[in-house]
């Protein structure tokens, strides 16, 4: 039994370029979702029937989902092509990591000297590179919203708060003590956005990768029967890993703009 390793193993080179088996697997999801969409926009009807009414379907979902946590459905679209982007492709790549073959066909290559079974297909989520870049992109939109809405200047001053921290010195007194805890506050709050990003990462990949080393165990301790709750409990776990990441990026967006029209209704 090879239990797999923390990192994404290299099946290959593209030049110096090296192609991971996670990487196989989150383009082979990519490129399922951009047939999908094209087969999509050449098939659209007036009246939806089949593919198209299951899109549109998982849409709507979605959306009332979003409903809930932005109260407004012009903030639910505005916010769906990333965070709806997300959640299928996060939940796409989980449960295609539990598909027959994924992790048992491979080859054997030389690694470090010694002869090792390499599997071409890997669960995308379970390298870290991938769940970091995506809880960057996430964090760093809301801030990008921020920017937007409202100048540089004036959403930095919220994290450091050099603004507040001058308008205290010059009135003087009490005003500057006060000035300097917010300003430190702010700067406790730039550590949280890293926390964010962190947070977010971790969690996702801490989980698949735990589903996909209990599969492994599982299934080569009893081949037959027995893993198939295992395999019912990764697909939950799955759709609820991208629930929760997509639903914590909305919430990032969210605030960020309750944050920039606070802000508006004070001029």
């Amino acid at each position: 039994m090879h239990l797999p390793p923390l990192a994404a193993e290299i099946v290959f080179y593209i030049g110096s370029f090296p192609v991971t088996n996670s990487l196989i697997n989150a383009v082979l999801v990519t490129v399922l979702f951009t047939i999908g969409g094209l087969i999509l926009r050449h098939s659209l009807q007036p009246v939806p029937s089949g593919f198209q009414n299951v899109v549109e379907a998982t849409l709507e979902t979605l959306l009332g989902y979003f409903d809930q946590v932005t109260g407004d459905r012009r903030k639910s679209v505005r916010f769906l092509p990333l965070v709806g982007t997300l959640f299928l492709f996060i939940a796409a790549s989980n449960w295609l990591g539990v598909f027959p073959g994924i992790g048992s066909i491979g080859r054997t290559m030389i690694v470090h000297g010694e002869s090792e079974f390499v599997p071409l297909f890997r669960p995308a989520n379970t390298d870290f590179n991938l769940t970091l870049a995506m809880a960057v992109l996430a964090v760093v939109s809301s801030h990008v919203l921020g920017v937007a809405a409202i100048g540089f200047w004036k959403y930095a001053d919220k994290f450091i708060k050099l603004g507040t921290l001058w308008h205290s010195l010059r009135q003087g007194g009490v005003s500057i003590m006060i000035g300097i805890i917010e300003f430190f506050v702010g700067l406790i709050e730039v550590v949280s956005e890293i926390a964010k990003m962190i947070s977010l990462s971790l969690r996702l990949f801490g989980n698949i990768f735990a589903g996909e080393v209990l599969l492994t165990v599982i299934g080569g301790l009893v081949a037959y029967f027995v893993p198939l709750p295992f395999l019912l409990l990764e697909l939950l776990v799955g759709v609820i890993q991208a629930t929760v990441f997509s639903m914590l990026t909305l919430v990032y967006l969210t605030v960020a703009t309750a944050e920039i029209e606070a802000h508006g209704s004070g001029h």
